[in-house]
């Protein structure tokens, strides 16, 4: 009898030991952490990087890592100033969960019913587009369609930007197929000002981030540079880190600021992950939006192809992936995670949640290498779920390799072979004339001495000198090397020899410029 209680007891004093050690967990942060993400900025060449986690309501890191300026000393700290870029997607979704609850507008109900002028190049599609259909992707446009408009910033309001949607075309059947799309976001924010009568900006920092206790937090991109307190941005140029000193002018401006221009830190993204993963509540437990609102925003409306991973991140294969409300989905394991990325010129982000944990992670950074973030945020997830260990790091510094093993040779295919006695069908200053594109506006090439000059007129950043490459084709060299926007600029001729229309092509692949959509059409002169 005595052995069976002691045995008894033993057990049970095994059993608390385990519960004990599973409770303190939950608060833990994985051991050696700093050295993990010390390790992970020097392997893929960021020189700064902030990183929040939170757990069961709980704030268990806001901190940064690293400098915020590439050569300096200047460390970044928990409230040093990211780029968030399109995880300012979820803030507009969430902006109209909270008019829905209000009363002021239904995630079903058609645009026009909030913007009568608005139209696309479809009129089944203009009367049938919803608010919910905005944050999606699915309704049929190109991928990234209008984007020459907004990166970098053209001289275009947000609502002249929304007037020039009815020129994109529609590629695809409406909602049967995902492709990304920045311009319907611009729309969600002008759904938001008429519903609201505030402009999306006012409405996010009063109606959100004041909530919610971001109080460092930016909603007006254009205000970033002017901060006391804010990381430089920093990408890879001809194969050496460099930093991007004007990317505060040129990543874009605040026309889109719904589809991308909140600026945050870890501090308040913290915040920001708490109140989600607490069904709408923040911190102080007021009541942001209700528990049903937060399945709205998390569940997926969009599924999407279910990429393939490299070998050397296995364990990150998912099974399903899809769009909801400005977030996607997909699993981890056995886990569900709500997530999204951001990216900006020299900036990187990453916002991942883990529902059925209660865990947040956000991780900000001010160089374009995702393999930086990853790496964390899967070394974090491990942790917490009790996965086998794995080295991240290295499986996504050799999924880079790989990657830019694969930009390299489709940069060699891309080169064309110059044949130095084709000379120009037409004299140069044929050549010359202010030419259009249905959706972006006008171009002008003017000549001067032997070269011409290309500009945008909408887009004042964007100028090229433009030299004779052969025949009827021409090479751009923009002026701001940052954009690796170089392009072949190949006339097309009627019988007459005048001008058919005009083309341009990238030339380096890896630019985050496309130009492939633009037709420049003559524009004829009035007599």
């Amino acid at each position: 009898m005595k052995l069976y209680t002691l045995t008894a007891s033993f057990c049970l004093f095994l059993l608390s030991a385990k519960l004990i050690t599973a409770q303190d967990k939950r608060s833990l942060l994985p051991p050696a952490l700093d050295a993990y993400v010390a390790k992970a900025l020097q392997t893929f060449e960021v020189p700064g990087m902030s990183v929040a986690i939170v757990k069961d309501g709980k704030v268990l890191l806001a901190k940064g890592y690293g400098v915020k300026k590439l050569g300096g000393a200047d460390p970044v700290d928990a409230n040093t100033l990211f780029a968030i870029a399109s995880n300012s997607k979820a803030f507009t979704a969430t902006a109209l969960a909270i008019l829905v609850e209000e009363g002021k507008l239904k995630w079903d109900d058609p645009v026009v019913n909030y913007l009568p002028w608005f139209k696309t190049a479809d009129t089944y599609i203009t009367a049938n587009l919803t608010v919910r259909d905005l944050l999606v992707h699915h309704s049929g446009i190109p991928a990234y369609a209008g984007d020459l408009m907004l990166f970098p910033p053209s001289g275009y309001s947000r609502q002249e930007i929304i007037r020039r949607i009815r020129y994109i075309p529609f590629v695809k059947g409406f909602r049967s197929a995902y492709a990304y799309d920045n311009i319907f976001y611009l729309v969600a924010g002008e759904v938001i000002h008429a519903a609201s009568g505030m402009e999306w900006e006012d409405f996010v920092r009063t109606k959100i981030f004041n909530k919610v206790g971001m109080t460092g937090s930016i909603s007006k991109f254009s205000a970033f540079k002017n901060q006391p307190n804010i990381s430089a941005a920093h990408f890879r140029l001809d194969g050496k880190l460099k930093e991007i000193p004007a990317a505060y002018d040129q990543a874009m401006g605040d026309a889109g600021n719904p589809a991308g221009g909140v600026v945050s830190n870890a501090t308040d993204m913290a915040k920001w992950l708490i109140t989600h993963l607490d069904s709408g509540r923040t911190m102080d437990k007021q009541v942001l939006f209700k528990p049903a609102t937060t399945n709205e925003l998390w569940n997926i409306v969009r599924p999407m192809p279910v990429y393939k991973v490299d070998k050397s991140i296995k364990p990150a294969q998912a099974d399903f992936y899809g769009y909801a409300l400005g977030f996607r989905a997909l699993n981890y394991g056995k886990y569900k995670l709500v997530f999204h990325g951001g990216k900006l010129d020299g900036f990187v982000s990453q916002v991942v949640m883990i529902p059925k944990l209660k865990l947040g992670i956000c991780v900000l950074t001010n160089q374009e290498a995702t393999g930086a973030y990853w790496s964390v945020i899967y070394h974090v997830l491990d942790y917490y779920m009790n996965n086998p260990s794995f080295d991240w790091i290295a499986g996504y510094r050799q999924s880079l390799d790989s990657s830019l093993a694969r930009l390299a040779t489709a940069q060699k295919k891309e080169i064309i072979k110059k044949d130095p006695a084709a000379g120009t069908s037409l004299p140069m200053e044929k050549y010359t004339g202010t030419f259009r594109d249905q959706l972006c506006g006008d171009f002008t090439i003017t000549k001067n001495r032997d070269k011409m000059v290309l500009q945008f007129d909408f887009n004042p950043q964007l100028i090229a000198d433009v030299e004779h490459f052969h025949r009827d084709v021409f090479i751009a060299r923009f002026r701001n090397r940052d954009f690796k926007a170089d392009a072949y600029l190949s006339y097309a001729l009627n019988p007459d020899l005048s001008i058919d229309q005009v083309k341009l092509r990238m030339i380096d692949p890896g630019s985050d410029l496309d130009f492939s959509a633009l037709r420049l059409i003559p524009v004829k002169q009035k007599q």
